[in-house]
């Protein structure tokens, strides 16, 4: 089939290549997929470096560090890409909504032919993010990161809250693909919010050690996130006491509570 291998860019950026494990022939390339990239000179050494022929490019919003390579990457290839149909992305030409189904195999090998990636919509980082869902696998872009989510730039808290949720709902074993290597700092906050989580203690153990070595904290999980995110427990009583601390006030329902701890989230460091 096909690994998803991060690639570095920026300062903590991670585009995902999806990468044939074998070639369609052995006079052929093996052939790969690129998610959000930002940059194109890190895919363009990478495709250099392991012989890899680009087919096809994902994106899932329209910030210029998820699309500033799309034009370098597609000057010289005539590859497809897609993207929310709901962002204006310059250079797109497969626009997608929620409900649409990618078929892999017109840019993966026949081994793929049965991979698709589900599309849905979750808005509230922009308000036309999109994910793509697959097999045991999420690339959610800026949406939700491990131990945190995304700030609303364009979207509304309960907008944001609502696409989170949907993500939540996925298989908890589904592998967390985001976008940025936030990860220590979102455990920071995290352990503000929630002090007594075991689960977020070991956690921000674990994934010092894995930085330590210079290595991705990525993918999650849906059930890592599940037990140690602050902004998928918002019914859990200790980030709801927190929420309602940090407002002054209780806070009767979830999505108040998200809204209180994201704004806090934007002012903590």
């Amino acid at each position: 089939m096909f690994d998803i291998v991060p690639i570095p860019a920026f300062v903590d950026n991670y585009i995902w290549m999806l990468v044939e494990r074998s070639a369609a022939s052995p006079s052929t390339k093996r052939r790969c997929i690129v998610v959000d990239p930002g940059d194109a000179a890190p895919v363009e050494a990478v495709l250099a470096a392991q012989a890899l022929t680009l087919s096809a490019i994902l994106i899932t919003h329209h910030h210029a560090d998820h699309t500033g390579g799309i034009a370098a990457l597609t000057a010289l290839r005539s590859i497809p890409v897609l993207g929310p149909k709901a962002e204006a992305i310059a250079g797109v030409t497969h626009p997608l909504a929620e409900g649409d189904v990618v078929a892999l195999q017109p840019w993966l090998t026949t081994e793929a032919a049965a991979s698709t990636l589900r599309v849905i919509e979750i808005p509230g980082h922009t308000r036309g993010h999109i994910a793509y869902v697959g097999d045991g696998f999420v690339l959610c872009g800026d949406t939700l990161f491990a131990a945190g989510c995304g700030r609303l730039f364009e979207g509304t808290p309960a907008q944001m809250y609502a696409s989170l949720q949907r993500l939540a709902a996925l298989p908890p074993a589904t592998k967390v693909y985001c976008t940025h290597e936030y990860t220590l700092s979102n455990l920071r906050f995290a352990t503000v919010v929630e002090p007594d989580n075991e689960a977020l203690i070991a956690r921000s153990f674990s994934d010092a050690e894995t930085r330590a070595r210079n290595e991705p904290t990525l993918p999650s999980t849906i059930e890592r996130e599940l037990a140690t995110n602050p902004f998928l427990r918002c019914e859990q009583p200790n980030v709801r006491e927190h929420a309602a601390r940090h407002a002054g006030q209780s806070l009767s329902d979830p999505v108040s509570v998200f809204t209180t701890i994201r704004s806090h989230k934007d002012v903590f460091r």
